[in-house]
């Protein structure tokens, strides 16, 4: 019931739709409840003989009917296409909702989810909703104004009939209940396991490369196929317990039937019932047991919705760790100083990544960090930007503690250019032009011009409306680079932080992308991470980071002098070269 709360107060926006829905399904009900009268009265009229009066009035039944049956044309249409329109439009915003929240949730929350599975939760757990609030709440609605309705006919018709009649209901309302705890959990795993599914799914799809390179294709079939087969085999666990209740219920209401029929029988032969009487409660009693039947459709589908909007709730119910503290205010344009203050930081308890981490980075300096892998150079510069919180000390920029501050404020501050770089399937001028959607395509140009991959574009086909492909598959690893620099010179951001820029890059291009860095030294803070010395020997401020900590710093030439650990990596890539 909770759940349901939840879920009516999003839907309540649409309550006008509904609200028209309701009241046609009302009207349906209604009509489906006088029909049957009127074709037993014609029945009992001509149980009782045809004369020219009678036959008039048939005449009038018969025109009765047939507004009947227009009328419920009328409100079937209003009654299923309102309560779709709404439901659709309340699946098209919970999506938007969940994609939002998602967007804004802390990068430790997806450390460990699957792209697919989170993408499985917005396209297919949200469209169960569809099925909750078009098909489950309207037909609840009818079954619930009909069960009542006809109940109230039949106990005007023959009252110990009526009471016959009612004798499975008990049965049936226990059954659904012990159904609804007992399949709930199935569908749940079966949710889960279409999640897995997608997510596999999207892991291949991604690294198709790799896989057609070792030849593993057989393999990931194999492992697609039983990821498939697992959420087949949770469908079928929750469709074996459906298989049970529906012909269970189908059978107890087929009793009441029986004992109806056996029970009108008794009164007709003793009490001398009328045909007119039997053949209403015949008529009557398929309406009376339809939506006692259709419970068990009713009770499979809204476990089913209930299983998605679980998981969908789930993700919406999650709190964001970072978030505007109370009284933040806005960074302005940054001087882009940043100072950390005995900074230490871990992603679980007792396994610490950053350990009393303090420097200075004055406007316009460049920062360089270099170290081994995994110690912690990324998270550094990622905790700049608040994607994580520091667990201990502070980070300042232009003296403020970025705690203080908005966070949309302070990483309009920032640019970041990262080694993995990520270019949506579009334009090239589209991707350059993502950080500034203002942008003049003289704007674009410069910063392409300004991070020397300018020249590059001129010579594609299609020049900037070159479509860069998924990822940006259509363009060589340096391309890439120097259009995620180009894109960060342009949103003109006071500091820029580049992470392992030069990489995966051929020394040549390592040459454009230095010059590219070169060109906006002095005129932004730049904290660079870098495993290749040769792209931060200008550097104004080296940090060596071994273990979480900042063991030496310096500039190139006083860290040569010091003959420690930055003198023996620079030697050592020295002679690979």
């Amino acid at each position: 019931m909770h759940l349901l709360w939840r879920l009516s107060r999003e839907a309540i926006r649409y309550k006008n739709l509904y609200i028209i829905a309701i009241l046609s399904t009302l009207g349906l009900t209604c009509v489906n409840l006088a029909a049957p009268r009127a074709l037993s009265a014609m029945t009992g009229i001509v149980e009782r003989g045809v004369t020219a009066d009678s036959f008039k009035t048939i005449g009038w039944l018969t025109l009765f009917l047939v507004v009947l049956y227009l009328l419920r044309i009328l409100f079937r249409f209003l009654s299923n296409y309102l309560a779709h329109k709404a439901a659709w439009y309340l699946v098209g915003d919970l999506r938007t909702k969940t994609y939002d929240k998602l967007e804004r949730l802390h990068l430790g929350y997806f450390h460990d989810k699957q792209t697919g599975d989170l993408m499985s939760r917005i396209i297919n757990d949200t469209r169960d909703f569809e099925l909750l609030y078009a098909h489950i709440i309207p037909e609840m609605i009818t079954n619930v104004v009909t069960f009542a309705g006809v109940l109230t006919v039949l106990l005007t018709i023959n009252w110990k009939l009526a009471l016959i009649t009612c004798f499975p209901i008990p049965l049936i309302l226990i059954s659904g209940v012990i159904f609804s705890k007992k399949v709930r959990p199935y569908f749940r795993g079966a949710q889960k396991k279409m999640g897995e599914f997608n997510g596999k799914l999207q892991d291949n799809l991604s690294g198709i490369h790799e896989i057609q390179s070792f030849g593993r294709e057989g393999y990931e079939t194999d492992r697609v196929n039983d990821k498939n087969f697992d959420h087949v085999k949770s469908m079928l666990q929750a469709l074996k317990i459906s298989a049970v209740f529906h012909p269970s219920v189908e059978f107890v209401s087929s009793l009441g039937t029986i004992l109806v029929v056996a029970f009108g029988g008794f009164l007709a032969y003793h009490e001398g019932l009328s045909v007119e009487v039997i053949v209403s409660f015949i008529l009557y009693l398929s309406l009376f047991y339809a939506p006692v039947s259709s419970l068990a459709n009713l009770l499979e589908s809204m476990q089913q919705s209930m299983a998605g909007a679980e998981r969908v709730m789930a993700i919406l119910d999650t709190p964001s760790e970072i978030q505007d503290r109370p009284g933040a205010v806005d960074l302005g344009q940054s001087q882009s100083s940043i100072t950390f203050d005995n900074v230490s930081f871990s992603y679980q308890e007792d396994m610490p990544v950053l350990k009393d981490i303090s420097f200075t980075c004055k406007p316009g300096m460049m920062v360089a960090l270099v170290g081994p892998t995994g110690v912690g150079k990324t998270t550094l510069t990622q905790l700049i930007s608040r994607f994580y919180e520091p667990t201990k000390g502070r980070i300042l920029i232009d003296g403020q503690d970025i705690q203080s501050v908005t966070v949309e404020s302070l990483r309009r501050n920032i640019s970041p250019v990262l080694q993995d770089t990520f270019l949506f399937n579009g334009t090239i001028e589209e991707n350059i032009g993502y950080a500034k959607p203002d942008a003049t395509q003289e704007d674009i140009i410069a910063a392409a011009k300004a991070a020397n991959i300018h020249d590059d574009i001129m010579a594609m086909p299609d020049g900037y409306t070159t479509q860069v492909g998924e990822r940006g598959l259509r363009l060589s690893g340096g391309q890439k680079q120097r259009v995620a620099i180009a894109r960060a010179i342009l949103r003109h951001s006071p500091i820029i932080i580049l992470d392992e820029a030069t990489a995966s890059v051929d020394v040549e291009t390592e040459r454009q992308i230095q010059k590219a860095i070169s060109g906006i030294a002095g005129k932004r803070t730049i904290l660079a991470i870098a495993h290749r010395l040769s792209t931060i020997r200008n550097a104004d401020l080296i940090l060596v980071i071994q273990d979480g900590r900042i063991v030496e710093a310096g500039n190139h030439q006083s860290l040569l002098a010091l003959d420690g650990i930055y003198a023996r990596m620079d030697r050592i890539q020295a002679s690979t070269r």
